[in-house]
C-alpha cells in the first residue's frame, strides 16, 4: 500500500494555496473582509473553510464519479450546505430501527383541524405524520401522529414560523390540537447502546463524520465523534493588505430609485497571498470511526482539486501550490509533527519585495534524512 493511503499510521501534512485579487475567507464580523491578524496583516483562512471545500469535493465526487450505488453511501456529507443536522441523525435511528421517541397519535374530528393541517402542508417538521382521510368514500379515518424527538428549542422554532403562527393565530383549534399531542409524547429512552448504534451508522454513511467527526448529540442522540483528521487555520506567509473597492450596477433594486443613474456596491479582496497550513491524521481516532484507504484517496483528492469547484468572483483566482504528506510507518509515529514541517520552508526572493504571485517564492523541501520509518509524498507542486 501507497504509504499515504494507509489509514494505520499516522500522517502528518503541509497545504500551500495562493489567491490573486480575490478573498479566500470573508470574516462576516468585519464587514466579510479578508481574514487577516491584526498584529502581524497575515492572512488567515480558517479550517472550517478548508473542510467545507473538501466537503463539497466528496459531495461532487459522490454524485458524478461514482457509477456503483453500493459505492455511493459511504461518502455522503452530514454536514450539508444548508441541511438539517437533526434529520440526519433521524435517519441513523429510523434505518437502524431505533425508536425516536414515544409518539402520541389522535383521529382527527374536528373540521377545522384537518384544514388547517392541510394548510400547514410542507411547514410540517418530518417528526409530524399527517395521514390525510379519504373524501371520496369518507372510510378512512384522518390521523395525526408525532414521533416525540423534537426537543423543546426545536418545537419553539416550528410554532415561531410566520405561516404557522399566523395559521395558529386564526386556527385556534389547530393550534389546541397540535400542542396537546405534543404534550402526550415523550422524548426516548436515554440509551447508550440506541447512541452507540446510531453512532456506528453515521461514521459508516458519512465520510465528513468519519474524517473530521461530529457533535450529534442534538434532538435524537448520536454521540459526539473526535475526527482523526485535523486541520489548522492557514496562514499566510507574509502579510497582507486587504483592498474594499466600490463597484457600480446601473440597474437599481426598487421602481422608487428609477431616476438613478446607479447604485454602489462593494468588493473586498487582497491582491495577493500564498498561505501555508498544516494537517493531521490520527490512526487512532480512524479507527474508531472506520477510515479506510478510499477515505484517506479521497480526502488527498480533495486537496488538491477542490480549489476548481469553489470558484467564484469573489474568490479570485485561489489554485494548491504544493501538498507534502509526512506518513509514518506506526500508529504512534517517528518524529514530532513540528520538526517535520519545518523541512518545508517557503521564502520571499531577494529581488521582490512585495510579492504578486508564486514565482516571486522559492519553496524548498529538505528530504535528506529523513527519521527512520517516515516518508515523504509530494501530491503537488508549483
Amino acid at each position: 500500500m501507497t504509504s499515504h493511503l494507509n489509514p494505520d499510521v499516522r500522517h502528518d501534512f503541509v497545504l500551500l494555496f495562493d489567491v490573486v485579487d480575490g478573498n479566500p475567507n470573508g470574516d462576516p464580523d468585519g464587514g466579510n473582509m479578508p481574514r487577516t491578524d491584526v498584529e502581524t496583516s497575515q492572512g488567515l483562512v480558517t479550517d472550517v473553510s478548508l473542510k467545507r471545500k473538501a466537503r463539497n469535493y466528496v459531495s461532487i465526487y459522490a454524485e458524478y464519479e461514482i457509477e456503483n450505488d453500493d459505492d455511493k453511501a459511504p461518502f455522503k456529507i452530514f454536514v450539508e450546505h444548508r441541511g438539517v443536522l437533526n434529520n440526519q441523525i433521524r435517519r441513523a435511528y429510523v434505518e437502524e430501527g431505533i425508536a425516536v421517541g414515544t409518539s402520541s397519535r389522535d383521529v382527527i374530528t374536528k373540521d377545522d383541524v384537518l384544514s388547517g393541517l392541510r394548510e400547514l402542508g410542507s411547514n410540517l417538521p418530518s417528526a409530524f405524520t399527517f395521514v390525510d382521510n379519504d373524501e371520496d368514500s369518507g372510510e378512512v379515518d384522518a390521523t395525526f401522529e408525532y414521533s416525540g424527538e423534537l426537543s423543546d428549542d426545536e418545537l419553539k422554532e416550528f410554532y415561531d414560523q410566520d405561516e404557522v403562527a399566523e395559521l395558529f393565530k386564526q386556527n385556534k383549534e389547530l393550534s389546541k390540537f397540535i400542542k396537546a399531542l405534543v404534550k402526550k409524547a415523550g422524548k426516548p429512552a436515554k440509551n447508550r447502546d440506541n447512541a452507540e448504534k446510531a453512532q456506528k451508522w453515521m461514521c459508516q454513511n458519512f465520510y465528513d463524520v468519519r474524517m473530521f467527526g461530529a457533535v450529534m448529540s442534538t434532538g435524537l442522540n448520536a454521540g459526539q465523534v473526535r475526527g482523526p483528521m485535523q486541520l489548522t487555520f492557514a496562514r499566510s506567509i507574509d502579510p497582507v493588505q486587504p483592498t474594499d473597492l466600490a463597484v457600480t450596477r446601473v440597474a437599481v433594486t426598487d421602481a422608487k430609485d428609477r431616476e438613478k443613474l446607479q447604485t454602489i456596491g462593494r468588493k473586498t479582496l487582497i491582491p495577493y497571498g500564498l498561505f501555508k497550513g498544516y494537517g493531521f491524521y490520527s490512526p487512532h481516532l480512524a479507527a474508531q470511526t472506520g477510515v479506510t484507504k478510499r477515505d484517506l484517496e479521497r480526502f488527498w483528492e480533495a486537496l488538491v482539486k477542490m480549489w476548481e469547484f469553489d470558484r467564484s468572483a469573489s474568490r479570485g483566482m485561489m489554485a494548491p501550490r504544493g501538498l507534502y504528506v509526512f506518513s509514518h510507518d506506526n500508529k504512534i509515529g517517528r518524529a514530532p509533527a513540528h520538526k517535520l514541517f519545518e523541512r518545508i520552508t517557503v521564502s520571499l526572493k531577494e529581488s521582490v519585495s512585495v510579492p504578486r504571485s508564486f514565482d516571486d517564492y522559492t519553496v524548498e523541501v529538505n528530504a535528506d534524512n529523513l527519521p527512520e520509518g517516515i516518508s515523504l509524498t509530494r501530491l503537488t507542486e508549483g
